[in-house]
């Protein structure tokens, strides 16, 4: 992974974990001095923060753990992910990481939790990818960009023995 995208991704996850998970959007100054975060888009309130989601991710090939902060779209209890990698022609490390390693952990603002990846398919994926296109357009942008099918990944939570005990599962 090249440096820059190193240094993005350290200084998005810096801001998300201390800030609660808000990481604010990005002014055209902000942007002039190199802040990583997208200015905001018409589809989101600007007071609220960048839909972002941080992944906590085990290398396929390194075995190292890795963070990797990703724009998300909260579908029902779950977080769908978007493997766009800016609309490159492959998909992104991470991608590949969390098919060889589905347990994750994801942090949504400043709640942790154990969660399953899967890749979605058919219909499932259709519906995710098209509302994502609705709300951020560069989505599509970049799939046309990259000329394949940008694959959508859900994170599916693990309920915490707490949680499950707590609804009365054992």
């Amino acid at each position: 992974m090249p440096d820059d995208i190193q240094d993005w991704n350290r200084r998005i996850v810096s801001e998300f974990r201390s800030n609660a998970g808000f990481v604010r959007w990005s002014t055209e100054k902000d942007l002039a001095e190199g802040r990583p975060i997208p200015p905001p888009l018409p589809s989101f309130d600007p007071r609220q923060s960048v839909p972002i989601i941080l992944v906590n991710h085990i290398g396929a090939v390194t075995g190292r753990r890795r963070t990797s902060p990703l724009m998300y779209q909260a579908v029902r209890d779950a977080f769908a992910v978007f493997a766009t990698f800016g609309g490159s022609p492959r998909p992104p490390a991470w991608y590949h990481n969390i098919v060889r390693n589905p347990e994750v952990v994801v942090e949504v603002g400043s709640d942790v939790t154990g969660a399953i990846a899967r890749v979605v398919q058919g219909e499932e994926r259709e519906d995710i990818w098209v509302e994502q296109a609705r709300l951020v357009p560069a989505f599509a942008d970049f799939e046309k960009t990259a000329r394949r099918r940008i694959p959508v990944v859900v994170l599916d939570p693990i309920p915490s023995p707490a949680a499950m005990r707590a609804h009365g599962a054992s």
